[in-house]
């Protein structure tokens, strides 16, 4: 049995280290054209290099997304861009449209393909067709059932990956094609820009006569509005259907997020590979899915579930915030210092996700700024302060607070 890949969004350059850190095995991430995250930090080259870099050298691996449906615009560039990130030393590319996997097989024929879920990979005639002009990986249409990548495993040579979505927002329309943002607010989704118009709020109207309509909803509601997958609970189908990689949705999620969801699966696998014989799911593993921005869990298509959409609203459910990341942990002293995310005061009472181990609850004292000076909050975006702290800390920790919490306990 393989253990397969765990693959992590990554927005930005911490993003990326964030979730080599918590565990990812491999991350994907957008250059700064090409791709359908236009809204996100996304990569310039340097930024790519030096992340490829630190994934390199820590055995990691770097995948780069170039899955726009282009127009023939949208051509122009592209086979100095793949050159340039070839010579980089990215990994692998995603790529959705036969006229770019034409040019890359031109330009940078080493450079390893895999075939975006934008695609529409539904069965495995297509994904032998694609494996055949030289794709790599196949990453399977969200609309897949665990039974269709099973009988995908099992039509495919070992030669050719399956990858598919584990965790993350799901989208109404089939395998992200989606005209509606187009519409609405001229923003090509195919493009990187999507506006989202399925999360609005809508209310609707019934036309019983020519020109006379009468609202059949209540305070609007939101239709088309998906719940976010979660397959954290079934880890053992998975692997035992054959998947090569898991895959977190989410480049345009907090480096916490990236953290937490990296950290439930990457030891619900592990526990699972060491002995899946006696493999139990722990609950435990939810928490740290449940604190980070996220909607109403679903296991979308995978079990042919009936609902898939939350109407009431299209809010994320968000109870905890990242205040800050452990920088350095002087052991002789117990004197953590940590380098702010959002404003945090001290007296706080928060909770440590951890790199390695269990999570920890800890209370901020003798908050004091870098030279020394004592502080009643950390109010300055990305400041150093240092707190004293007796429970041991490790580099990269990712500080986090309870946002219902009152202030009222320090």
């Amino acid at each position: 049995m393989n253990k397969p890949e765990l693959l992590a969004p990554a927005g930005n350059l911490e993003k990326l280290k964030t979730a080599i850190n918590f565990g990812a095995d491999a991350v994907y991430l957008g250059g700064n054209k090409f791709n359908l995250r236009a809204a996100s930090d996304n990569f310039t080259l340097e930024e790519l290099k030096e992340g490829v870099e630190f994934a390199h050298s820590r055995g990691k691996k770097v995948h780069i997304t170039l899955n726009i449906i282009p127009h023939n615009e949208d051509l122009i560039g592209m086979d100095e861009y793949l050159s340039q990130i070839y010579d980089i030393g990215v990994d692998a590319v995603l790529i959705a449209d036969p006229g770019v996997i034409s040019i890359a097989r031109e330009v940078v024929p080493k450079l390893e393909i895999h075939l975006s879920t934008q695609a529409n990979l539904l069965n495995y005639k297509s994904a032998l067709f694609w494996h055949k002009i030289g794709v790599k990986r196949v990453v399977a249409a969200r609309e897949m059932s665990l039974k269709d990548l099973k009988r995908l495993r099992k039509e495919l040579p070992e030669t050719c990956d399956i990858e598919s979505f584990v965790h993350g927002s799901m989208c109404m329309a089939h395998s992200g094609k989606c005209l509606l943002s187009n519409y609405l607010t001229g923003r090509d989704s195919n493009r990187g820009l999507c506006a989202q118009p399925c999360r609005y709020k809508c209310d609707l109207y019934e036309e019983k006569n020519p020109g006379e309509y009468t609202k059949v909803s209540e305070n609007g509601m939101y239709f088309m509005n998906s719940k976010d997958l979660c397959m954290i609970e079934h880890i053992p189908e998975l692997i035992e259907a054959g998947i090569n990689s898991f895959k977190i949705e989410g480049r345009m999620k907090s480096s916490y997020y990236v953290a937490s969801v990296v950290k439930a699966y990457r030891e619900a696998i592990d526990t699972y590979m060491e002995d899946p014989d006696n493999y139990k799911f722990d609950p435990k593993l939810m928490d740290n899915l449940v604190k980070p921005s996220h909607r109403p869990f679903t296991t979308g298509f995978y079990f042919d579930e009936d609902m898939r959409q939350i109407y009431e609203s299209s809010s994320y459910i968000r109870n905890y915030d990242i205040v800050g990341v452990v920088k350095n942990y002087d052991k002789e002293n117990h004197i953590a210092t940590i380098e702010q995310r959002n404003k945090v005061w001290n007296g706080d009472i928060v909770e440590v996700l951890a790199v390695k181990g269990e999570n920890k609850v800890i209370k901020l004292e003798d908050m004091r700024k870098g030279n020394g000076e004592a502080i009643e909050s950390a109010a300055s975006a990305q400041m150093l302060f240092t707190v004293k702290c007796m429970e041991e800390l490790k580099v990269n920790d990712i500080i986090i607070k309870n946002k219902n919490v009152s202030p009222d306990y320090r």
